[in-house]
Formats: C-alpha cells, structure tokens, sequence
C-alpha cells in the first residue's frame, strides 16, 4: 500500500463521525487526536507539505461524512418513519483493522524513514563517489650526449621542446568521480580531474603557480547501459574500453564517443568479448575555406578470457584501431589555408611530421603517415597463491597504415623508412591492487616503440616523457602504508630509436590515496 493511501485510510478511521456508544466515541477521539498529531509531525519533519496534509484531512472528511450517509441511508431503508438504524462493527474487528492499518504504516514508515531527521531524499542513495589523489615527486634526466632542441626538429623526425636541461617538479593528481543508478541496467557517470583542456593524456597538476588556484576540468561524462547479461552500451566520454596496455593508449586517456561490447559465455571457464566503437577525434565544420575532413577513430577488438577454479584468469584479445583523416594534406598555395585544419591537434613526439603550409607562412605540423593499427594483447594472471600473484603481461602494435608511396606523393618526403612497430612486455608480482597497509607489488617492464607504430599523442606520456620512437625499461614498485594509500618508486629509462640521440631517464615517487 502507497504512503498516501494508507495514511489517508488512517486519516478517514481517524477523522469518521460514524455513529458509535459512549465508550466507543472516546476511542473514536483518541484515534481522531493521534491521527492529527501523526500528521502534524509528519509536516514538521518534511514527509508531507502543509498544503498537503490540509488536502489529506479535507478528502478523509468528505469520504468519512459520504460513507457515514451512506450506511446511514442504507441502515434506513425499508424500515419504518421515524426509526433509525445503526449499523453495529463488532469491537474485536474494529481493533483488527485498527492494528493492521498501524503497523502498515509504521513499517512503511520505518522502512522510508518518515520523520527521521537524518534521513536523505531517496535519489541520494543511488549516487556513489569514488575518488583519488595523488602527490608525485618527478625528476627528469637528459642525457649529456643529447643535442639542443634546435638541432633535434628535423620534419619528418620528431619535435622536442627540452632535450638537455634536466627538471625537477612536484605534482598531484586529484580526481572524484560520481556514479548515478538511473535503473537497474543503467548509470550516469561523470569525473572531474586536474588537468587542462590541450593535454589529453595529462591530468597532472604542476606544483609551483605563484600560489595560484588550479584549474579543474570534465574528463569523464557518459552513459553506460547493460540491458543483457552479455551487452553493455556506452555513449559520451568515457573510460577506454579496450583490453591492452600504454603501449597503444595512454592510462589517462577517455574517449569520446559510442561504443558497445558483447560479453559470450561458452561454458563455465571461457568466456568471450566483442568490442566496437566509434570516436569523433576532431569535428571540422567544411566550407570554401575549410577543405580538411572530419577526423574519426573505429576500434574493433575480440577476445577469449579463461579462468581458472583457483581465480587465476588469461585473457587475450585482436584489435584494430583505424584512424581515419587523421594525417596532414598541404595547402595547394602560398597563402592557401584550406587544409589547415588537417595539421595535428596534439602532438607529444617522435611521429614523422610533413609541412601543411607552404614555405613563408607560419609553420604547421600534420601527420605525415595514415594510421590503421593492428594490437594484439594477452595477459595471465596466476592467483595459485592469493593474494600475491604473479602477472605477466604483453603487447604488440603493427601500422598497417603506412605506405611509403603514399607519403611520398602526398607530403613531398620520400625518404622516410618504415618504423611502424611496437611491443611491450610487463612481470608484476604481488597484490594486484593495495587496499591495506603492508601490502605490496613489484615490477619490470620493457617497451620498443618505433616512430610510427601508434600516435604519439595517445600513447604514455611518462615513458621517455611521451611520445614514440623510444625502447627502455621500467622498474617499479608500490607498498600500502595505510588503507587505501600506497606509496610508490619508479624508474624509467628510455632512448631513441632512431635520428638524433634523446636518452631520457625518469625518477617519479609517488603518494596514493584513494577513496
């Protein structure tokens, strides 16, 4: 029974002037007066508004004084002029609909929390939170072989903006995330972050701002449906939904668009994945004067995952990342700027680069490769000795994009050679994930990414300080110090593949909290 109807049952037992005895009329009071009161607290706490229970009270008593006519009218009927009929309720029935009316309420009330002052509006209770924060001690280290800048930025190459000057800087990282249930099979969900709006692989914040304020931005805004057990459907900004590594795609980086994946079971231990999607990566509004197209991600990706009795768990998958418009036209003219929009948004380094003006204008930088990448990806997780585990981990990456004819008759550069491929290999041990204090997880990594094997504006930003055309290792650990907060070392060190020597090594101490 609704809230509404059951109390405006009680407010008509309440409120009745149903004829009755002596004795029966003071019960009648008393129900009448506790009725009120349950009202009148009611408003006070908030669960009814004033305007409402005035209504409440109004409706009982026109459905009392109706009722009353009417057994009044029926009780009269056929009998003779001037005797009058009352209807008799027996007391034990009276008492049982009173008992049972009670404690609908009551547990109603209970179970909705009427009048509890604590007590929250019910659409708070399908929000959640979850957050982290991050304080990074990182100290950058150029090797003293490197040469300037100046000398480094060869088109075709690569761009660097500091190849000798070593750093040191303290950063954070500050993220809180919201999770709205709409219904059972679907959530709104968005994420604020630290960070700027011309990194998208970025949310750090740079310590050392005159005592400035930060800035905060939208890094997450999507929806997310399972109508099945096997689908789930996703639209906006949202979290990558591929299997895979930061060979490929920065850990920080949220795409933008829709994308859904198919979840087979075959039997108790294998299951399946089927993901697609498609990723607006830069709307362009064309006209006389702006010739360039949109440029456009569609991601494919299958997969198998096993698992095991014991929860150890394997899983591999195939996928194609295809890019499409993504690289540099030239403008057929000095003075031409109908393709200036094909130039790169973002650009970390070590991509080859083509001109897209003319000699005497000011210089823009497109892609000069096309961009169609084939990832395989394979992960297994030995969990024989829960809850330390033992994680191997390893990535391939293959431009099937490139095609040096191409290049040559679109940019003007002929000489390039292919660099089009990737790998990485990764060996955890420890807790996958540290909740507790003493805790702990260690690892090392090696990664060979050569110049046009992934867009260098997508792949890790921390690796050689971003970018591609780099091969290294990483050596790395964390240790829980308390719940939820971890502290963790990594080194990283990394040199180019191929052109002018870049060694760049990396120290980064980490403090991680989360909630």
């Amino acid at each position: 029974m609704e809230k509404k109807k059951l109390i405006a049952l009680f407010v008509a037992l309440g409120l009745s002037t149903s004829p009755a005895w002596a004795g029966e009329k003071e019960q009648l009071e008393v129900l009448r007066q506790t009725t009120l009161n349950l009202i009148k607290a009611l408003v006070q706490t908030g669960a009814l508004t004033q305007a409402a229970a005035d209504g409440l009270i109004r409706d009982a008593e026109k459905s009392a004084t109706d009722t009353v006519a009417a057994q009044a009218k029926s009780a009269t009927a056929g009998a003779e002029p001037g005797v009058v009929r009352v209807p008799y309720v027996p007391e034990v029935v009276r008492r049982a609909m009173k008992e049972e009316i009670k404690q609908e309420v009551l547990a109603q009330a209970k179970g909705e929390r009427w009048g509890d002052p604590g007590s929250l509006p019910s659409w708070i209770s399908r929000i959640s939170w979850e957050g982290d924060f991050r304080l990074r001690y990182q100290r950058d280290i150029f090797g003293s072989s490197n040469i300037p800048p100046a000398q480094f930025n060869p088109v075709g190459l690569t761009l660097a903006s500091n190849t000798t000057e070593d750093r040191n800087r303290l950063r954070l990282q500050a993220r809180l995330g919201m999770k709205a249930k709409v219904s059972d099979n679907t959530s709104a969900n968005l994420r604020i972050t630290t960070g700027n709006l011309t990194d998208p692989v970025s949310t750090n914040q740079t310590l050392g701002n005159n005592f400035n304020k930060y800035s905060l931005v939208l890094d997450r805004a999507y929806l997310k449906s399972d109508p099945y057990y096997w689908l789930t459907l996703s639209g906006g900004k949202m979290p990558n939904p591929w299997l895979g590594t930061d060979l490929v795609w920065d850990k920080d980086l949220n795409f933008e668009g829709v994308a859904a994946s198919f979840k087979p079971a075959f039997s108790e231990e294998w299951n399946g994945f089927l993901t697609a999607g498609a990723f607006p990566v830069q709307e362009i509004e064309r006209s006389d004067t702006v010739m360039a197209n949109n440029k456009w991600l569609y991601g494919y990706q299958a997969g198998v995952q096993w698992t095991a009795p014991n929860s150890s768990t394997a899983k591999f998958g195939v996928g194609l990342y295809d890019f499409r418009n993504v690289e540099g036209t030239v403008n057929p003219a000095l003075g031409s700027h109908v393709y200036d929009k094909s130039a790169a948004q973002a650009m970390q380094k070590g991509n080859s680069l083509m001109y897209v003006n003319f000699p005497g204008d000011a210089n823009l930088y497109g892609l000069a490769s096309k961009f169609k990448e084939l990832n395989l990806t394979g992960t297994m997780d030995w969990a024989t000795f829960d809850p330390f585990h033992v994680i191997v981990t390893a990535d391939f990456v293959k431009n099937l994009g490139y095609d040096q004819a191409e290049i040559a008759q679109r940019t003007g550069l002929a000489a390039l050679d292919p660099k089009t491929k990737g790998y990485h290999a990764k060996l955890m041990v420890g807790v996958p994930t540290i909740r507790q204090a003493g805790e702990w997880q260690a690892y090392v990594a090696y990664k060979y990414l050569e110049r046009d094997a992934v867009l260098d504006a997508l792949t890790d930003s921390d690796f050689h300080l971003g970018g591609t055309n780099a091969k290294g290792y990483i050596l790395g650990g964390a240790y829980g110090i308390d719940k939820n907060t971890s502290l963790g070392l990594r080194w990283l060190s990394a040199n180019q593949i191929d052109g002018a020597t870049l060694a760049i090594d990396g120290l980064q101490v980490d403090l991680n909290a989360k909630f």
